[in-house]
């Protein structure tokens, strides 16, 4: 092996190499795509569907709103926290006609990890679920935040459908706390007053950043990674050469559980299925097993989006294993490690593939991918065209094929860098523009990729990605905490557990310590099991020594 890996033995008629240039910006691939799509449908969601025609002209009363109501100029930050609903896809692209950078906000954060995101990318504006509009609420005079606006779950449905649905969600499953509605601007009135106005095209640059996409990084501080025009663009193509092997253009409808606010789902189902005039069915609770086999159960579906746990959940439910698999032909798995246990019980099922990819937030996601047809379950695939590899050894030495190391990626994905924050963007992108993963791989003659350890101490919990030092901090500001350590533990329903190592004074409870966590921290980073000891393992300065607290092989 060279210093620098470049595969080029791409099967089909997959290209080795895109062009990143081929559009100046996502707004212009839009503006064609939308015009060439314009009678195809987009998205559905709930029984509503809307084409790309509708989609071009909401996005654009969308940005005709925020442009002539609001004082937000083109560079300004505005952030999305949705479920898959309709009024995503419109926010997201009203928003960046508009020129705005779009802050992607998971629903599930907790005050401060939400304070802290406002904060840190400084959005101006947030376009929030109604859900969790009294949280934003509660929150705002501690950020920038100027602007509320507010869309309940069904809010592009026809008027009765409308009521009826945003009633039961209200009144019956409570599902919306109380808030000020006068404090906020409703989503579908944004939309009636954009009605009122034209849309004047903004012009972003190429490597202008136009998403910021929050990753914890290797410190569990939130970081806003920029992704920009180019990244975004890149990475569409270089899926696309994947997909266009199993995909015909205008002709699929992918399911779409994973939440669009993650790179990884946007860049498929918002970016690649446009390109190619494909159709999206948005899961607003994948969660909600029963129902989201219902919405399967009404739709023929040929493509599914999804990660090793929801996979495992399908398949255990009597009523998916009923469905018609027979237009289903391309399953793609992300965000966590895919188990031989789950592939094989879902082609048994389904009688489908899985093809696995591999990826990170700072890479628009995708680094590799396994080819239809041609995949290895265990590797995570090939690395994508126009991508550079190098395997590094612990000592800086590039290793040979076969040997571990840690994964270096080079390639027009990569991000700009993180928000604001140059040191640690220095310490992940090297000299010479190589991001640096954190995982330690394997490249087998062949090009596939192996990840075999993790270099961070980063710990998956169905596909999410928590952090230790983020758990730590939060533990140990429970009055009875001494210190503490966190680490992931296999687990066969969510890949990874997390276990926390506690010395504590007094009588503390693991209940009082959930409790304390479920206050900071988001449902999926709560530590499940907890360990009591005298002492923690450490280094001869003090450093706790997380490895010798893991499970040995």
């Amino acid at each position: 092996m060279s210093e620098i890996y470049r595969h080029t033995n791409y099967p089909g008629n997959m290209k080795a190499e895109v062009n990143p240039d081929a559009y100046e910006t996502v707004v212009d691939l839009f503006n064609e795509k939308v015009k060439t799509w314009g009678h195809k449908p987009a998205f559905t969601c709930m029984g509503k569907t809307l084409t790309y025609g509708e989609l071009d002209v909401l996005s654009a009363q969308f940005a005709a709103y925020l442009q002539n109501s609001t004082d937000l100029e083109p560079g300004d930050r505005i952030a999305l926290q949705m479920p898959n609903i309709l009024q995503f896809p419109i926010a997201i692209w009203g928003a960046m006609r508009a020129g705005l950078v779009v802050v992607n906000t998971n629903p599930l954060y907790t005050d401060r990890e939400l304070e802290h995101q406002m904060n840190d990318s400084g959005a101006k504006a947030i376009v929030v679920y109604a859900g969790m509009a009294a949280q934003v609420l509660r929150l705002q005079s501690k950020t920038p935040i100027e602007r509320v606006i507010v869309t309940e779950i069904a809010d592009m449905h026809p008027p009765i459908k409308r009521a009826l649905v945003n009633t039961v969600v209200k009144r019956v499953k409570k599902m919306v706390p109380a808030y000020d509605a006068s404090s906020t601007v409703s989503f579908r009135d944004a939309l009636n007053e954009g009605k009122k106005f034209s849309y004047r095209p903004v012009k972003t640059g190429h490597d202008d950043p136009i998403i910021f996409q929050y990753t914890g990084g290797t410190t569990g501080v939130a970081k806003g990674a920029m992704l920009t025009n180019r990244n975004l663009i890149a990475n569409m193509l270089q899926s696309y050469e994947f997909f266009q092997i199993s995909l015909n253009d205008g002709e699929e409808t992918f399911i779409t559980p994973l939440p669009l606010y993650h790179i990884y789902a946007f860049t498929v189902h918002g970016m690649v299925l446009m390109y190619t005039g494909n159709h999206s069915v948005l899961i607003p609770n994948p969660r909600d097993i029963p129902a989201f086999v219902k919405e399967l159960a009404s739709n023929e579906f040929t493509g599914f989006v999804g990660l090793n746990t929801l996979f495992v959940a399908l398949c255990n439910n009597e009523g998916f294993q009923k469905l018609d698999f027979s237009k289903l032909k391309f399953t793609i798995s992300g965000g966590m490690a895919l188990t031989h246990a789950a592939a094989d019980q879902w082609e048994n099922t389904t009688g489908c593939p899985i093809y696995e990819g591999y990826g990170m937030t700072e890479s628009s996601p995708v680094i590799s991918f396994n080819p239809p047809t041609f995949q290895q379950i265990g590797t995570i695939g090939i690395p994508a065209p126009s991508t550079e590899v190098r395997i590094v050894g612990e000592d800086g030495e590039i290793q040979p094929f076969g040997e571990r190391g840690e994964l270096c990626v080079r390639g027009p994905q990569v991000m700009k860098g993180y928000w604001n924050r140059p040191a640690d963007t220095e310490s992940t992108i090297d000299s010479d523009g190589f991001l640096k993963t954190g995982d330690i791989a394997i490249l087998q003659e062949d090009g596939y990729l192996r990840i075999v350890d993790r270099k961070k101490d980063m710990i998956v919990v169905s596909g999410f990605n928590v952090y230790p030092n983020e758990i730590e901090d939060v533990l140990a500001s429970h009055p009875d905490v001494v210190e503490c350590a966190a680490i992931g533990v296999p687990n066969e329903k969510t890949g990874e557990a997390i276990k926390v190592f506690v010395v504590a004074q007094n009588s503390v409870t693991e209940e009082s310590l959930i409790a304390h966590c479920r206050e900071n921290l988001t449902g999926y980073k709560v530590p499940k099991l907890f360990e009591f000891r005298d002492e923690l393992p450490k280094t001869n300065v003090g450093k706790v020594l997380r490895r010798e607290l893991r499970p040995t092989e």
